[in-house]
């Protein structure tokens, strides 16, 4: 199997591509990223069992077909994905997060390969207890520019699935936390664990503290790939995947277990609403996957990690 991964050097990527040798033994790993962000060491230390080519591109440029020519599947991860971050650069947003989309899945249709989507549990926006993907119009209110345009990237894929025979799976995705080489510290989890062990207050959106939300461990983030790529499962479907829906409170009680003199900072934001939801993952638990991870696991090896590099025990 050829498999071509999208922001191959990020969060999520950086730790996929050293688990797909295992999983899928012979695999060939197209490897492309931009590397606006710099991070080369995503690249040092790879799998010895993998069969690895880097293509240093950005997706709304490159010579796709070109590119995927051969492939079975692409896992598109390539994204801007600061939320918070993405209010004063909409446009720029929208043109690689859809613009973008749209590139790769043209590209997938043109030579005939699959393709792995990843959207975000933040296209919610309900006033429902509990919601699934079977949810209405209503309640698909995204809080961003970065949740909008992930949205409309799961309709963009619909409609390429109807009129042009493209193949795909969409995953919507709970905020990541947990280490991986090329880990970022902007979304919640992460970025409270960094405050903490710098010493540092953590930040918390006001009204955010009791708001329930689903959260993803980058561990069982990489286990649902796979298992979506050894089943082949391109069923131009949309399914929830997280590890566990917890509120911020319960977040902060946790780094607090681990470094208790840490100070609490609210503080205002563009993402400001007083929706509290628990996102089901059933459906695709339905398909054979079973969440491994847990906050209290993916909080102390981060924050173990922050503490050691900077000489702290």
């Amino acid at each position: 199997m050829r498999v071509v991964v999208t922001g191959a050097l990020g969060h999520i990527g950086s730790r996929l591509i050293r688990e797909l040798p295992t999983v899928l033994p012979g695999v060939e790993i197209v490897m492309i990223d931009n590397l606006l962000t710099q991070r080369y060491c995503s690249l040092f230390d790879l799998a010895p069992a993998g069969a690895y080519r880097f293509v240093e591109a950005d997706i709304l440029t490159a010579d796709l077909p070109a590119v995927l020519d051969g492939a079975d599947v692409v896992v598109h991860l390539a994204a801007i994905t600061d939320a918070a971050g993405s209010f004063g650069i909409a446009e720029q947003v929208e043109r690689v997060n859809l613009f973008g989309t749209e590139l790769v899945a043209r590209a997938c249709v043109g030579v005939g390969c699959a393709m792995v989507f990843l959207s975000t549990t933040s296209v919610y926006g309900t006033q429902q207890e509990v919601v699934d993907e079977s949810c209405g119009a209503d309640e698909l209110r995204p809080q961003s520019p970065y949740a909008a345009s992930k949205l409309k990237a799961e309709q963009l894929l619909q409609s390429l699935g109807r009129s042009d025979g493209l193949r795909f799976i969409t995953c919507r995705f709970g905020t990541i936390f947990g280490t991986s080489v090329g880990m970022r510290f902007h979304t919640a989890i992460n970025k409270f664990c960094w405050q903490a062990a710098m010493g540092q207050p953590l930040t918390v959106w006001k009204t955010a503290e009791s708001q329930k939300r689903p959260y993803l461990d980058l561990g069982d983030a990489v286990r649902a790939l796979c298992l979506i790529l050894q089943r082949e499962q391109f069923d131009r479907e949309i399914y929830n995947v997280l590890t566990v829906n917890a509120t911020v409170g319960e977040i902060v009680a946790i780094i607090q277990a681990h470094i208790r003199d840490v100070q609490v900072e609210y503080v205002t934001s563009p993402i400001m609403n007083q929706l509290s939801y628990t996102v089901s993952g059933a459906k695709f638990g339905r398909l054979g996957f079973h969440p491994g991870g847990s906050l209290e696991q993916g909080i102390a090896e981060t924050i173990r990690l922050i503490r050691s590099a900077h000489g702290r025990p």
